[in-house]
């Protein structure tokens, strides 16, 4: 339903007015703007327009003290911290978060991040071009001389970042160069103190954490608010005109650590065989004196019982030892005893026979006692001669 169909409905009053032209509500609002701040018409304008007077450019002023008001406003990041200057000297030093200052150019603010972790680069330098990142030496930084008088060219890579940012703005007029200086200080004198191999081999992390430490205790002597979180040794090599020759010392040296360590093998090898070998060796020394003691006891404790026996009864006892040796004896010889007092005798194999089969030299022998009609027992005979 339109607004003029019911007066009611109708936001201009119910009279039939129509509603006012847009630019005669602005005109009407500026023209009660400037009144209330003192504006008035002039009189040789035309068309009833509106000259400038005193109350607009207090609007004005007004309204550029307002922005001017507002642009203090800022807002620090969390690994920011900002300090803020008035005409040039400190203020005072905020943290995170929204903040208002004085603007420009009563009160100034700087913005330093404090979690930036910055490089300091020590005897070369990094080149970027395009996408492509080279390094380039700076021989006057790097070269330096060591303990045992040797020429070394040395990189480093010194990282920092700022812990004091009022110490960092305004102790010293260029902190990043003086921490370069300080750096590159602390590295002469901490390779000079130090050997050639040292630091080419097993001392690069000692000698990273000595240049730190040295660094650090300079830079807090001269409160610039910087602190050294790592030092990197990015190269270390002699000059590059004794490289060869100082490869060739490096081959040598690592051609004796290979043949001490093989000579450390080889003698890890062999020295505990030979250990073992004489542990052996005297092991058995003891178990042959210990047989041989017993033995020697045994056969001295033997012989004193057969001694008893002999006082006793000579005859016998002499008797029996010799049918027991000459058993002994005749066990293990292919030499036969024979009586001497035979009227006959013949040719038997005997050798033979004993290398024979027991049962079968028994047949024999008794055959051949049979044929020549002896029947006497060879081991009775004690004077004899004897038969191959």
């Amino acid at each position: 339903m339109a607004w003029n169909d019911n007066d009611k409905q109708n936001p201009w009053g119910g009279n039939g007015q129509t509603p006012p032209e847009l630019d005669a509500v602005i005109k009407d609002f500026k023209n009660k703007f400037d009144n209330f701040f003192g504006g008035k018409k002039s009189s040789g304008s035309k068309e009833g327009g509106n000259i400038p007077s005193a109350g607009g450019f207090k609007y004005i002023f007004i309204l550029a003290l307002l922005v001017w008001g507002l642009s203090g406003i800022y807002i620090i990041d969390p690994a920011e911290k900002g300090v803020v200057l008035r005409f040039g000297a400190f203020q005072e030093e905020t943290s995170q978060g929204p903040h208002w200052h004085l603007p420009f150019p009563i009160e100034t603010l700087n913005r330093i991040n404090v979690e930036q972790i910055r490089t300091a680069e020590i005897g070369y330098r990094n080149v970027v071009s395009g996408s492509r990142r080279f390094g380039g030496n700076v021989s006057s930084e790097s070269l330096m001389l060591t303990k045992d008088e040797n020429m070394i060219d040395a990189k480093f890579a010194v990282q920092y970042k700022i812990n004091d940012v009022q110490a960092y703005l305004f102790n010293v007029a260029n902190p990043d160069t003086t921490l370069r200086h300080v750096a590159e200080s602390a590295i002469r004198q901490v390779v000079g103190k130090n050997t050639m191999d040292y630091i080419l081999t097993e001392g690069r992390v000692d000698i990273a954490d000595s240049i730190r430490q040295r660094s650090q205790e300079l830079l807090d002597m001269y409160e610039i608010g910087l602190q050294i979180t790592t030092v990197n040794m990015q190269d270390a090599q002699p000059p590059e005109q004794v490289q060869a020759s100082f490869s060739d010392a490096v081959k040598a040296r690592e051609d004796k650590q290979r043949l001490i360590n093989e000579a450390q093998t080889y003698a890890n090898d062999i020295l505990p065989k030979s250990r073992g070998k004489a542990a052996r060796m005297l092991e058995e020394s003891k178990a042959y004196k210990s047989e041989v003691v017993s033995k020697s006891e045994g056969e001295s404790s033997r012989f004193k019982q057969i001694l008893t026996e002999y006082e006793k009864a000579p005859e016998v006892t002499r008797e029996r030892l010799y049918r027991e040796t000459m058993e002994v004896v005749l066990a293990n010889t292919s030499k036969v005893v024979v009586d001497s007092k035979a009227n006959s005798m013949m040719y038997l194999p005997i050798d033979k026979l004993i290398s024979a089969q027991p049962s079968r030299t028994e047949v024999i022998i008794q055959e051949a006692q049979g044929k020549s009609g002896q029947k006497g027992d060879v081991r009775k005979v004690f004077r004899s001669r004897e038969v191959r």
